[in-house]
């Protein structure tokens, strides 16, 4: 099938590294996944629900009202048991609204320093919500999907690799021992078959082929 003919979805985000991983993960038989830059959308969606479903509802949304079409939205991040599920929602800006990848990981590791391994678990969700255009006009009016996936583990007690993003290098996934290796030392491969993304992806893989991606 051209490119020009397939079937567009959009991915409600701007990260070319997302719509890298997300493509791997769906592998869409006859679609064609495109980012809200790709389309020259502007704006931002307001990411103020307390849930991952909440924040994955309102990216779809904003996603299929601007521009009309089928449109994906992830929302993901980190649970530790020791703070009652916190970062949760606030993950990415967990050490402050710029904070990088690093200082994120400094704060989390002095938040749980001198905790036993039992006492560290933690785990990855990513929620995944499809929304679908209305006929009559591009406000999404048909129900939402979303599918959900987990990975559960627990935090290191130091930073270990350079692979993958996020947490990755102060996460061990469960099956690990203490001290083992983390997502930061996964290859591409070894992540994409336990993440939570992977899982999710792999639940709405169904709904969107029954839809014509």
């Amino acid at each position: 099938m051209a490119a020009g003919s397939r079937p567009r979805l959009v991915l409600a985000t701007r990260s070319r590294h997302k719509l890298r991983e997300l493509e791997e993960l769906l592998r869409l038989e006859r679609g064609v996944l495109l980012t809200l830059d790709d389309l020259g959308i502007p704006g931002e969606a307001v990411e103020d629900g307390p849930t991952f479903e909440a924040n994955a509802r309102i990216k779809a949304r904003f996603a299929v009202e601007a521009t009309g079409l089928p449109s994906l939205a992830d929302d993901s991040g980190l649970e530790v048991d020791a703070l009652d599920g916190g970062p949760g929602v606030r993950t990415r800006r967990y050490a402050g609204p710029d904070a990088t990848d690093g200082e994120n990981n400094a704060k989390l590791l002095a938040a749980l320093s001198g905790l036993p391994p039992e006492r560290r678990g933690a785990r990855y969700v990513c929620v995944l919500a499809l929304a679908l255009p209305d006929e009559r006009g591009p406000r999404g009016g048909q129900p939402m999907l979303l599918r959900r996936g987990t990975c559960r583990g627990r935090i290191a007690t130091r930073p270990q690799g350079t692979g993958g993003f996020g947490y990755d290098p102060i996460f061990e996934p469960e099956g690990e021992a203490p001290g083992g290796r983390t997502l930061g030392l996964y290859s591409p491969a070894e992540k994409h078959a336990i993440s939570h993304r992977a899982r999710a992806a792999r639940r709405m893989v169904r709904e969107l082929r029954a839809h014509g991606f």
